[in-house]
């Protein structure tokens, strides 16, 4: 997952739709990208959209393929970016969205963490008995000490 908002559709039969799922042929995501299908066959062989496959081998994009390939279009040619370049920046793309969801999660482990110490502190707290005083040490000069000599044994 890259951290974008999954869009789904219940279908018949329980079947999800969402933005991974594989539907679209070369041709249909070829004419939904803007893109000639022998551009997208070279993408696929660079590494830089990977479509799933089915059975036979053949490949099956999806709309987050489609929006990467638009992404990839709009690099190459708006910002004259190499293809090589244009794969790293998606790996550091994914990398940063894989990294961000580690902290999310790191983050909630912390946060359950600290409910947990919380509620453990209130027992520990409720449990202190409320008729004890606290000891408070005597003040220098204000001490009264008596002294009672023992009596000898007869």
């Amino acid at each position: 997952m890259d951290g974008r908002r999954r869009q789904s559709s219940r279908l018949g039969g329980g079947y999800q739709l969402t933005d991974e799922t594989p539907v679209y042929v070369i041709s249909v995501a070829a004419q939904l990208s803007g893109l000639h299908p022998q551009t997208l066959r070279q993408y696929d062989r660079l590494g830089l959209v990977s479509p799933d496959r089915t059975a036979g081998r053949g490949r099956r994009y999806s709309a987050r393929d489609i929006e990467l390939l638009r992404t990839v279009q709009a690099l190459s040619q708006d910002e004259g970016i190499n293809l090589a370049g244009i794969k790293r920046i998606i790996e550091l793309e994914n990398q940063v969205a894989a990294l961000q969801q580690r902290v999310a999660e790191l983050s909630a482990a912390v946060d359950g963490a600290a409910a947990t110490l919380r509620a453990r502190e209130a027992q520990v707290h409720a449990s202190y008995r409320r008729d004890l005083v606290p000891y408070q040490p005597p003040q220098p000069g204000n001490a009264l000490v008596v002294w009672r000599p023992k009596r000898p044994l007869d």
